[in-house]
């Protein structure tokens, strides 16, 4: 039993590194993509079409990615995305290299990568269940959400130094070695692939998503936890990613530099808020509790922003001054902590109520389900912000999160007594 439970623990090691480097290399290439199109003559459009060549593709392949990685060898599938990724991005380092490198080619290798994320992830969140005690997953998950924040916290630093020191060229090196280093580490990994009996040919690839989206929508508590993520990605994200750029621009007098570190505490909120779950909920079998406390904390996070971006607020405190930057950084770190605390014990509840056979799919379409409420959301919010005030946009929003908790944790407790 020791024996098994180091094989487990190693394996596990090996998993999180690998995430842990090719994370790492990610954020170090997409902070620094933005500036460096800037750089060669794009516009703010340009800009704009590739986040959206770094989120669409992978949305669209996620239904199939989720059909191949119940079918394949879901380690098969890590390894050999992350050595295609390295590939097409050393080829990227090589003619930026030479100096033949064209904007094109640029947007072209990020659908290829972004397609390459769409077929790995759903692999990566199906493996991990396998490599893990269930009692212990919610542990591990917050394991590697720590990891993840942490990579993403360190790599924007990594990656502005290697630019503004040695040019694009490196920064594509770099994320080319992490895909490597990556897809070594998870070669290590002790997994066993339990082949599935499925029908050849594309026939039976529908037939497998069919049947893997009737799971999902027979599933209720999966099919509510899917609800409740598209809602909470279509509100809450846009927060983040369209309000507070503009608030900070367009209301307060601080610098590009502030908002970096306003940036960076979001992104240490996260960090700090996966490490708390991790160490108080180590064995935590009724993980409704947990989700009711992330829901609390947002929701304070999120009446308290609303009460900081109030021009009474503004006035009183200042647009410049350190005190409105410390309250405001301090909200934003426990906005952002708050989302942890639903995200982790979310995917913790949807690995314990999908059988192994389906949970490369149901992870896929869940993620397509919920990741696809962000562009929608910024697309929303955008149109309201042209012809209603932040402040009164933000504050309705509250109160219909609030609505939507409410609703969502009453239907929940009535859904299922073992959570």
């Amino acid at each position: 039993m020791k024996r098994e439970r180091k094989c487990i623990n190693s394996n596990f090691l090996l998993f999180l590194l690998g995430r842990i480097v090719s994370d790492t290399g990610t954020s170090i290439q997409m902070m620094i993509m933005p500036l460096y199109i800037i750089d060669i003559g794009g516009t703010a459009n340009t800009v704009g079409v590739f986040s959206f060549l770094s989120l669409l593709p992978a949305l669209l392949v996620y239904p199939f990615a989720g059909v191949i990685g119940d079918r394949l060898n879901r380690k098969r599938i890590m390894v050999v995305t992350d050595f295609i990724s390295a590939v097409v991005l050393l080829g990227l380092g090589w003619l930026s290299y030479l100096g033949t490198m064209k904007l094109s080619l640029l947007l072209t290798v990020q659908v290829i990568i972004s397609l390459m994320n769409g077929l790995f992830e759903p692999a990566t969140r199906g493996m991990l269940p396998q490599l893990v005690d269930k009692e212990q997953l919610t542990r591990h998950n917050s394991t590697v959400a720590s990891a993840r924040s942490a990579s993403v916290l360190v790599g924007p630093l990594i990656g502005a130094a290697l630019y503004a020191n040695f040019g694009i060229t490196i920064v594509f090196f770099a994320n080319a070695v992490s895909f490597l280093l990556s897809g070594i580490s998870e070669m290590g990994i002790g997994y066993i692939h339990i082949k599935q009996k499925a029908t050849d040919g594309i026939k039976g690839i529908m037939n497998d998503l069919s049947e893997g989206i009737k799971f999902v929508l027979q599933n209720n508590l999966i099919r509510k936890l899917s609800c409740f993520l598209l809602v909470s990605y279509f509100v809450i994200q846009p927060i983040f990613s369209v309000m507070l750029p503009l608030f900070f621009k367009r209301s307060l007098s601080y610098t590009d530099v502030q908002y970096g570190y306003l940036q960076t505490i979001i992104i240490l909120g996260s960090l700090i808020g996966s490490i708390m779950i991790g160490l108080l909920y180590r064995k935590e079998k009724r993980m409704t509790k947990l989700l009711v406390i992330g829901s609390i904390i947002l929701l304070c996070g999120m009446l308290l922003f609303t009460a900081l971006i109030f021009p009474i607020s503004v006035l009183t405190l200042g647009n410049d001054t350190i005190i409105y930057f410390i309250l405001l950084a301090t909200v934003l770190g426990i906005f952002s902590a708050g989302n942890m605390f639903i995200s982790v014990p979310v995917q913790t509840f949807i690995q314990q109520a999908t059988p192994n056979e389906y949970m490369s799919r149901v992870f896929s379409l869940v993620s397509m389900i919920s990741r696809g409420g962000i562009p929608l959301g910024a697309l929303v919010y955008g149109m309201i912000l042209e012809k209603a005030e932040m402040h009164w946009t933000v504050l309705i929003t509250s109160v219909f999160i609030v609505l939507t908790f409410i609703i969502f944790f009453n239907s929940l407790s009535r859904s299922s007594s073992s959570m």
